[in-house]
């Protein structure tokens, strides 16, 4: 009795001292700062519990470190006063280091990150977050000015961490949105979750290194992260041709939606991955892709695609051949896939055997495709590059017939599909344990992101603003250039145009002139139009004279400068005259610098003739870097005559398979001494997609056509080669349509 009473005030001791413990512990506090001054002194006494709050207003050059140490229960938050209202801008950055640390609310604009990364889960190797969570971020447009510069914006390190209910959106330099960075020092077994995040578009960069996720390198690959990415929407994630690049094992993908986003999801390296529930949306948008499968023990299960466009790599299912033994950075084999009970509606190519080539020689192997339902209509998507005999075919149904190239395991069974209230197609008579389930549903775009900041932002597009007339005259034009508003018209009366000034565009802006006469604009300056970032432009029934231009070699009338990070513009001549060009060397029409990006230049019924350099010079990224100057170029009814050199030099070397273009269609034009004073009256290196139909070459120099990677498409059909050679191409006879 004496030892029981004994335990029992010892008991009572205890639970006085814990009382009186958390009686005398300091009660949390909510502090205000309103500048970094305020905000380092008020991080360096932190305890359990507190919250710094960031006074509304724009924080320019705020380089904040948030390093302390809560407990689980008791964050430490960094918040700001009002949701959205507080801005980090100009050179801003933010560290977290400690343990068990909140941030929220905060947006990143107007600016760029100094050094590698916007958002960091570490302030340095040794000191990283663990336990931590980044909610309620923005980050817009927080780009480095120079597109080749890379960085990252959010850099999850450590382990536990949580990134989730953020939005980031308009990445327009090179890196990932968001990476897992794993290393022996700073973890590997990482456990983060990265969820309901609003991925939003992110343009073609144009090269390696525009992912939005990323999840390890290939130096570390063999190893499990446990990484869990689920419940996000990537929307217009045209970045390259990994939306999601998985380099590490024992990842989970669960119940995302892709919307509208070039590429795929990529098992590029690792083992053990798991992609299950997933929606892919494409509407029919060129190169959207579903799941690519490289390496071992891979699932892909319970996902839906629907009108998916991509094709090869960005195929909607893409199973590649790998290699034996393969080292850490190339393709594995795959290796005890499973790919079972998903939905493909309407898509463009299902390929088994993807990439197949000396290196990549090794066909998957002890593989399973159970219980999967395609339903394409007429369309028969399957494409098979190489032996599938290592893959199992077995429970699954294709509507409308079974592709031969399945060797067993697939009924052709015509199936009736109605569009159910999650918004997805199922089948209107239930087919047992085939296909996607029929509760999966696509989490909703506004359970996503934030509430407080817009996900469709309205932005200035060619002929979206107001038309304004210009009359003829000295400068006239010059002025009403200076005062369009972004996606103005100016609409140009008959007459004679004179410009002695360089016409800088940073906005979009048309120039059309009348349906009849003619606007004849005659310029003094090297260059007429000078695009930067945020630029397009169209020009429209318009007689462009270089007469007047200085004698000096390197003219241009539309220049793109090298370095200038112009990107994703678009550039159309339609229904117009160039004409005396030839005053000088190299005078080139449109001249396209190092490191600038168009999405679209084209030539509609346009008719040039005396220009001694070349119509379209798209060839300036000439390092095999795998970089290219626009990505998609037309040519179309159009006429050229005594053009110096080619009428098109467009080039992408190197060898890197992460991008989709340069795409090129020329077709209904006449070319007419064209390249006389060169080799060629077409140049096209490394193009990936070329339609040449329906032309007429005359006493031009030759079409030549060099391959730099990839299974590169050339349709020439229907052209004519009068006193010009046949069209020189190092792709296979077959090749040629």
């Amino acid at each position: 009795m004496r030892f029981q009473a004994s335990g029992v005030l010892a008991l009572l001791l205890m639970l006085g001292a814990t009382e009186a413990s958390a009686a005398s512990a300091p009660k949390p506090r909510t502090l205000l700062v309103h500048d970094m001054a305020q905000y380092q002194r008020a991080v360096a006494a932190l305890q359990p519990g507190d919250t710094v709050t960031l006074a509304d207003g724009t924080w320019r050059d705020a380089r904040l470190v948030f390093k302390a140490k809560g407990r689980d229960g008791q964050p430490i938050r960094l918040t700001a006063q009002t949701p959205g209202k507080v801005i980090l801008s100009g050179q801003s950055d933010l560290r977290l280091a400690g343990e068990y640390l909140e941030v929220s609310n905060l947006v990143f604009r107007d600016g760029w990150a100094p050094g590698g990364e916007a958002v960091s889960f570490r302030l340095s190797r040794s000191e990283r977050a663990d336990h931590s969570r980044v909610t309620g971020m923005v980050i817009d447009g927080y780009s480095k000015p120079d597109r080749n510069e890379s960085d990252h914006w959010v850099a999850l390190y450590g382990h536990d961490n949580r990134f989730d209910h953020n939005q980031l959106l308009g990445k327009t330099n090179r890196g990932t949105t968001l990476v897992v960075v794993r290393d022996d020092e700073q973890g590997l077994d990482n456990r983060h979750r990265i969820d309901h995040n609003w991925f939003g578009p992110r343009p073609n960069l144009g090269s390696n290194g525009g992912e939005t996720i990323r999840v390890g390198t290939s130096h570390d690959s063999l190893s499990d992260s446990h990484t869990v990415v689920e419940d996000n929407w990537f929307e217009g994630c045209d970045g390259e041709v990994e939306i999601v690049s998985n380099k590490s094992g024992g990842n989970i993908y669960r119940g995302n939606v892709f919307f509208h986003s070039r590429g795929s999801m990529v098992l590029r390296h690792g083992s053990g991955n798991l992609v299950e529930r997933n929606v892919f949306l494409g509407g029919g948008k060129a190169h959207t892709g579903g799941v690519r499968v490289i390496n071992g023990h891979q699932t892909i299960r319970d996902n839906y695609f629907e009108g998916l466009a991509g094709e090869n790599f960005a195929a909607a299912l893409s199973v590649m051949y790998g290699a034996v033994d393969a080292p850490k950075n190339r393709y594995a084999q795959v290796d005890h896939a499973v790919i079972e009970r998903n939905t493909w509606v309407d898509v463009r190519q299902l390929l088994l055997g993807t990439g197949k080539d000396d290196e990549r020689n090794a066909a998957p192997k002890d593989s399973r495709f159970a219980n999967n339902l395609i339903v394409n209509g007429k369309d028969d998507p399957l494409a098979v590059q190489g032996d599938i005999g290592g893959i199992t075919f077995e429970g699954n149904v294709q509507s409308l017939a079974a592709s031969t190239g399945f060797p067993n395991g697939v009924t052709a069974q015509a199936v009736t599909m109605t569009r159910a209230m999650t918004g997805l197609q199922v089948p209107a008579k239930a087919l047992d344990d085939i296909g996607a389930p029929r509760d999966l549903a696509p989490i909703a775009r506004d359970a996503v992101g934030v509430d407080w900041y817009p996900k469709d932002v309205v932005r200035a597009t060619l002929d979206s603003g107001a038309i304004r007339k210009v009359a003829p005259g000295e400068d006239t034009l010059t002025a009403a250039v200076k005062a369009a508003r972004p996606g103005d018209r100016l609409q140009l009366a008959a007459g004679r145009y004179t410009v002695n000034e360089v016409l800088a565009l940073s906005r979009p802006l048309s120039l059309q002139g009348p349906a009849s006469g003619r606007a004849q604009l005659f310029f003094s300056r090297p260059t007429l139009f000078d695009l930067h970032p945020g630029s397009d432009l169209r020009l429209a029934r318009i007689s462009i004279d270089g007469v007047q231009t200085p004698d000096e070699a390197g003219n241009a009338v539309v220049r793109i400068a090298d370095g200038g990070n112009t990107a994703n513009y678009t550039l159309i001549i339609e229904d117009s005259q160039l004409q005396h060009m030839d005053g000088n060397r190299g005078f080139d029409v449109i001249a396209a610098g190092k490191g600038t990006m168009a999405d679209l230049i084209a030539l509609r019924n346009v008719q040039a003739s005396d220009i001694s350099g070349r119509v379209i010079a798209a060839a300036a990224d000439a390092d095999n870097g795998g970089t290219y100057n626009a990505e998609r170029v037309e040519i179309a009814r159009s006429t050229f005559t005594r053009i110096g050199g080619p009428v098109l030099d467009l080039s992408r070397g190197g060898t890197d398979e992460s991008t989709f273009g340069p795409a090129l269609d020329v077709r209904d034009s006449q070319f007419i001494q064209v390249g006389r004073k060169t080799d060629a009256s077409l140049r096209l290196h490394g193009v990936q997609h070329a339609r040449l139909t329906g032309n007429t070459f005359r006493d031009s120099a030759a079409v030549r056509f060099t391959h730099a990677v990839g299974t590169p498409t050339l349709l020439a059909a229907g052209n004519q080669f009068d006193g010009t050679p046949a069209l020189q191409s190092d792709l296979p006879v077959e090749a040629k349509q």
